[in-house]
């Protein structure tokens, strides 16, 4: 028997109208000084006028135009001339002349992962609220972060709502301060660590700013001006500090309004395929994690995401000899005292990690290759293992034939998930001749899918343009992969 996906017949499709605020960055400094004196020329009335043109033509797009565009105007007031004071519609005038709007989903909007809403308040019975994160497109190919929030009513029917049509992206917490022995750690995997890292960080304290190591790394710096080895480590330091971070939306902002676009040296191209999960620590603590992939152009580097409420959140890097490639996923709970991870090191085979430690990942063992024919070129998993009393039920794709992709499933053991209970021989979903067409053609992908009442739902990407929905009925499932009997194969949903 060949268990197959029943689609919802949902399509997500990309909303070019969601824009949010990009600095409008020329990259010279002559050209930025020649804008400034050419607005500065502009008689009261001609600024009075042009400023009320763009709060008419944008002001309606934006959420809070005018705070940004007067932060804007504070990135770019040390190109003035002078310290003669501009009056405010003078420094709102400015930051708009070095603003842009970026539409986060032109391009695309894939590869979903889902989860439970932390926030289940005022939801009718047998209802249940979700959260949808994606992948957003847009031009340039930068990818970032979207979200989408929708509910599951008592027949299984997924509902989506509406989104806002004000997207922002997030501020960054100031001051955000390092472990100095964590931070060191980082720096001996990176081959950063030596005489010369350790003259940056002298007189830095257990804990340091941001702000504190670049004037560290400054008066360093200074004593061996145009020193490249010098230069090389300063970079690295500052590199690593950039791509450790925490980041903060405003309360009163839905999460549909949301996005975290790319902001560290690693992310300068994209934020790719993050893999939510809600993770629940020994102690009953519940964290959302999601592992990532940032890309620089040249790249990728794993990274994980991590939030209690989809406000606040704090972007760590990933270390250790084995943190490479693509498709790490937490489990959601630790597994004998210790964090477990699925991964892809080789971008070819399936892997199982453990570690003591969550920002640091020293060994994998392979538990699947490629074997049925169409997984021939690659095996991958589709998000984070989810728990069943059959064991840790995990979707992947295969690639085959004409880079086609396709989702099938494995299960894994609950103890001890380096054994495989089971596998599906064929896939559970492909894509079909609506799926086909779009960005990248013949796949279908997901990075991460719930169960709720018996029935596994499997948000996917058609073709890395747009998104959809399909199920599965989970104890059917689960015979196949175990080889038992219908009314032998019983599973649990992990509770919430």
């Amino acid at each position: 028997m060949s268990i197959k996906a029943i689609r919802t017949g949902i399509v997500l499709r990309p909303d070019p109208t969601r824009v949010l605020f990009r600095a409008f960055d020329l990259g010279s400094t002559t050209r930025t000084l020649k804008i400034v004196a050419r607005v500065g020329s502009m008689t009261d009335e001609e600024a009075e006028q042009k400023l009320d043109e763009v709060i008419r033509e944008f002001g309606g797009r934006h959420y809070k135009l005018e705070r940004f565009l007067l932060n804007r105007f504070e990135q770019i007031k040390p190109h003035l001339l002078t310290d003669e004071p501009l009056t405010e519609d003078r420094k709102l005038l400015l930051g708009a002349y070095f603003t842009m709007e970026y539409s986060l989903e032109s391009a695309a909007l894939f590869n979903p992962s889902m989860i439970w809403h932390p926030d289940q308040t005022n939801v009718p019975p047998g209802y249940k609220r979700f959260i949808l994160s994606l992948r957003a497109t847009g031009e340039g190919h930068i990818s970032s972060i979207s979200f989408r929030m929708g509910y599951i009513d008592e027949s299984g029917k997924i509902v989506l709502r509406q989104p806002s049509r004000y997207v922002t992206s997030p501020e960054i917490v100031p001051n955000h301060r390092f472990n100095r022995a964590m931070f060191e750690r980082k720096l001996y995997e990176l081959r950063l660590e030596n005489s010369i890292q350790e003259k940056m960080m002298v007189g830095l304290g257990d804990e340091f700013s941001l702000s504190e190591l670049e004037a560290q790394i400054k008066r360093v710096s200074a004593q061996f001006r145009y020193n490249a080895e010098y230069e090389t480590i300063a970079s690295g330091l500052l590199a690593l500090a950039k791509s450790n971070y925490e980041i903060h939306f405003e309360d009163d902002q839905s999460l549909d309004e949301r996005c975290i676009f790319p902001t560290s040296p690693n992310e300068t191209n994209g934020i790719e395929d993050a893999r939510f999960v809600q993770f629940t620590d020994d102690d009953g603590t519940i964290t959302f994690y999601a592992t990532y992939t940032a890309y620089n152009g040249r790249v990728t580097f794993p990274q994980l995401l991590e939030t209690k409420d989809f406000t606040h959140f704090s972007v760590s890097t990933l270390n250790g000899a084995e943190v490479s490639n693509k498709g790490m996923a937490l489990f959601p709970r630790k597994i004998g005292g210790k964090y477990a991870m699925i991964s892809r090191q080789d971008g070819e085979n399936i892997y199982l990690m453990y570690s003591d430690d969550l920002y640091f990942w020293q060994t994998k063992e392979l538990i699947l290759k490629p074997t049925y024919n169409w997984e021939y070129v690659q095996l991958g998993n589709c998000g984070s293992p989810i728990e069943t009393e059959a064991g840790w039920l995990v979707l992947s794709h295969g690639v085959g034939p004409m880079r086609k992709y396709a989702i099938g499933a494995f299960l894994l053991d609950l103890n001890d998930p380096s054994k495989v209970i089971g596998r599906t021989s064929e896939p559970i979903l492909s894509p079909d001749e609506n799926e086909r067409e779009g960005y990248v053609p013949n796949v279908v992908y997901s990075c991460g899918g719930l169960i709720n009442n018996g029935e596994l739902i499997i948000p996917y990407a058609m073709a890395d343009y747009a998104s959809s929905f399909a199920t599965v009925n989970v104890a059917e499932l689960l015979t196949e992969l175990t080889g038992q009997s219908k009314t032998e194969s019983v599973t649990a949903e992990v509770a919430n």
